[in-house]
């Protein structure tokens, strides 16, 4: 049996290749959604929009301190895990939960397979480094994305043997996912947008959207290409930054904020953007494969193999570094080729699970 373990929107996005796939062979598996940041209830479109099962499990921890939360999602994963029985626990990417369920499922001896395993933003100070580091020394099964990911991996000591390259289940959510989108609606068409002809916007760090100087740069950038662009920008705002913008009365002329959309209505604005400025890996990836040039507003990103490929750069919190950017999109190379994978990657994943035997 296989646990698969989520708690975040990003997470039920990059597990859905694999519980279709769970789905498509027959695997005996369990569905468990920590509500990290969301409850299952609020989440429930989410799992219909992208035709997934409903969770066996939903905890609904919500939200609270790096520890306090971590506590909450250790004790309900473990309660579920002493229940069931699994053979491997599978979790994704970063999060809190990710960190708290390969810990708890270790602490019973239970195989855990971290998907997405090897990333690294050599930043500390970055909780989510700190997840993706403590989740690869204890995970059995170590899902690299990339051969720089595997490199990552062995010069931290992990075993060989523990490591299976698959490429980046983005890639399979992305082409699966974006079928789905477009027989659901035209999100361009209820904003009146024309394709290639609007910038996208999303900002939600905390490093970003916590510190009055960090965001007041980044808006007066954003307002600078909407003014010397004249296309529209539009912001998604995140509840997070909408609240943080409210609060230190920073103005945002001339931007289009909207309200946060589905994922389904997001991957249709991003695949027809003329670039996207983001602070999020997720979207680096996506844009990466969806043939999207990006901005990055960090200063540094543990998804270097856009940045290689050319189809990704850092431009920070400068709004002179995000304008040059912008300025510069005529002479980005178009057609650069996917370091993520064909799109098996969920395949691979379950094909390697359902091979362990019980211990």
């Amino acid at each position: 049996m296989i646990g698969v373990i989520l708690g975040t929107r990003p997470e039920i996005i990059k597990m859905s290749p694999v519980i279709r796939e769970c789905e498509r062979r027959g695997i005996d598996y369990f569905l468990l959604h920590t509500g990290q940041h969301y409850s299952y209830e609020m989440d429930r479109l989410f799992f219909e929009e992208l035709e997934l099962p409903d969770p066996d499990y939903s905890l609904d921890v919500g939200s609270g301190t790096h520890a306090g939360q971590t506590a909450k999602i250790m004790t309900g994963v473990e309660d579920v895990l002493v229940k069931e029985s699994p053979d491997v626990v599978l979790v994704q990417g970063d999060t809190n939960t990710v960190m708290a369920a390969a810990l708890a499922a270790s602490k019973l001896h239970t195989r855990v397979g971290h998907i997405e395993a090897g990333l690294r933003s050599f930043n500390r100070w970055m909780p989510e480094e700190i997840n993706r580091v403590l989740t690869d020394h204890i995970s059995d099964y170590l899902f690299a994305p990339t051969e720089s990911a595997r490199d990552n991996l062995l010069q931290e000591g992990i075993a060989e043997r523990k490591i299976c390259v698959t490429g980046n289940t983005v890639v399979d959510a992305v082409y699966q996912n974006l079928g789905i989108a477009e027989k659901k609606g035209n999100v361009l068409k209820e904003l009146d947008l024309e394709p290639r002809e609007y910038f996208l916007v999303t900002a939600h760090r905390q490093e970003n959207v916590d510190n009055r100087t960090r965001l007041k740069e980044i808006l007066k950038g954003l307002e600078g290409v909407q003014r010397e662009f004249s296309l529209p920008v539009v912001f998604p705002v995140h509840p997070r930054t909408e609240k943080r913008i409210k609060e230190l009365g920073i103005g945002v002329d001339g931007l289009n904020l909207t309200k946060p959309f589905g994922f389904l209505e997001f991957l249709q604005l991003e695949s027809q953007a003329k670039l996207v400025l983001t602070d999020s890996g997720g979207v680096q990836e996506e844009t990466c494969v969806l043939g999207i040039p990006c901005a990055t507003m960090r200063y540094d990103t543990e998804r270097p193999e856009t940045l290689d490929v050319g189809s990704n750069v850092l431009v920070g919190a400068d709004s002179r570094k995000i304008l040059e950017a912008v300025r510069s999109i005529e002479s980005w190379k178009p057609g650069w080729k996917n370091p993520y994978g064909d799109g098996i990657a969920g395949k691979m994943i379950v094909m390697v699970c359902a091979a362990a035997r019980p211990q």
